[in-house]
C-alpha cells in the first residue's frame, strides 16, 4: 500500500516541530497541528497550516486512515497518546520523533497495536536547522509502513538523509546512541581546544577552528559551528556557561551498554564530565556547551558560577 495523500497531524510546535511543520507545508503536506501553546498555533497557520486547540480537534480534522506526527519531550509522549488514542481508529498510524528512549517506545508500539494503532519511531537529528532544511531522519518499527510513507521521511530529511533502522524501537536506540557518539566527539574536541588555550604557544583558536575544518580527518559539522562560536562569542566565550547540561540520551546510551555488556569508555567519561561540570565549570564545558547552544539552539548563558 502507497500512501495516496500528503495529509498529517502535527502534536508539538517548539523549537523543532514549527521548523518541520514550515518545511512540511513547503513541501505540499496538507498539516493540522496543535500545541500547548496557543501563540505557537498561531504562528504556523500564518505560514499556511492548520492550527488547532487540542489533540481531539486535530484527530477530527483529519481523513482515515490518519498518519500523526508526535514532536514533543519524551516525559510527556505518554500523556500526549493517552489524549490521542481514544479519537484514532484501526488503522492509523502515530510516529514518534522525539527522543523517546526505545525501551518505552516498544511497550507503546505493543500497546497501541493492541488497539489496531500502528506505530513507527523516528529518530530525528539536525536540531532546529536540520528541521527546517532537511533533517537526518533514523525509522523503526514495521517495514510495510516505512515503505508506505517513505515520502513523508524523504521531504523531512535531507537528500539522502533517512533510512529504515529495524524492528520497533530501532530508530529510536540508533538515535540514542548517536547522542551518545555525539557526546564523546564534543568532548574530544573540547578538550582538544581547551588544552591549546592553556598552552604557552597561544594558537590562534579562531584559525585552528577554521584550518581544521579544511580537509583535515577532524572536518566536521562540530568543528564548523565551533568557529562559528569563536565568530559570535570571541574565543575567550566569556557569556558561555562552563556548566554543560545534559538531556538524557548520553545516560541512556550508558546504561543499555551496561545491560548489553559493551564498554563505552568515552561516552561514559563525557557523560561524567557533564555531571561533574555543575560544580566544577571549565573552558573546556564552555566549548562543549557552545556547541550545544550553536546546533541545537540550547540556552547555555553564563550565570553565576
Amino acid at each position: 500500500m502507497i500512501m495516496d495523500k500528503k495529509e498529517i497531524g502535527y502534536v508539538g510546535l517548539g523549537k523543532m516541530g514549527k521548523n518541520m511543520v514550515t518545511r512540511l507545508v513547503e513541501k505540499g503536506w496538507g498539516v493540522v497541528a496543535t500545541d500547548v501553546s496557543t501563540e505557537a498555533v498561531k504562528e504556523i497557520s500564518v505560514i499556511g497550516a492548520r492550527g488547532v486547540v487540542n489533540v481531539q480537534e486535530l484527530v477530527g480534522a483529519l481523513s482515515s486512515p490518519r498518519l500523526l506526527w508526535v514532536m514533543v519531550p519524551h516525559q510527556v509522549v505518554d500523556t500526549v497518546l493517552q489524549e490521542l488514542v481514544s479519537s484514532l481508529s484501526p488503522g492509523d498510524v502515530v510516529i514518534d520523533g522525539g527522543n523517546s528512549n526505545y525501551k518505552d517506545t516498544m511497550r507503546r508500539a505493543e500497546e497501541l497495536g493492541a488497539k489496531g494503532v500502528e506505530y513507527l519511531d523516528a529518530g530525528t537529528s539536525g536540531g532546529p536547522g536540520g528541521a527546517r532544511n532537511g533533517a537526518c531522519v533514523m525509522v523503526g518499527g514495521k517495514r510495510e509502513l516505512f515503505n508506505r510513507y517513505e515520502e513523508l521521511f524523504r521531504d523531512m530529511a535531507a537528500p539522502d538523509a533517512y533510512g529504515y533502522m529495524g524492528k520497533s524501537g530501532s530508530g529510536h536506540f540508533v538515535k540514542m546512541v548517536h547522542n551518545g557518539i555525539e557526546y564523546g566527539m564534543m568532548q574530544a574536541i573540547a578538550e582538544g581546544f581547551s588544552l591549546m588555550k592553556s598552552s604557552d604557544l597561544e594558537p590562534d583558536l579562531k584559525e585552528v577552528a577554521r584550518i581544521y575544518d579544511h580537509q583535515s580527518v577532524i572536518e566536521s559539522r562540530l568543528i564548523q559551528w565551533l568557529g562559528e562560536a569563536y565568530e559570535r562569542y570571541g574565543v575567550g566565550l566569556n557569556e558561555i556557561s562552563g556548566k554543560v547540561s545534559h538531556s538524557g540520551e548520553g545516560l541512556w546510551t550508558v546504561e543499555a551498554a551496561r545491560e548489553i555488556g559493551v564498554p563505552v569508555a568515552v561516552i561514559e567519561e563525557s557523560l561524567k564530565f557533564r555531571e561533574d561540570s555543575q560544580s566544577n565549570p571549565s573552558y573546556t564545558g564552555q566549548v562543549v556547551s557552545a556547541l550545544r547552544n550553536m546546533f541545537g539552539g540550547h540556552e547555555v548563558k553564563k550565570e553565576k558560577e
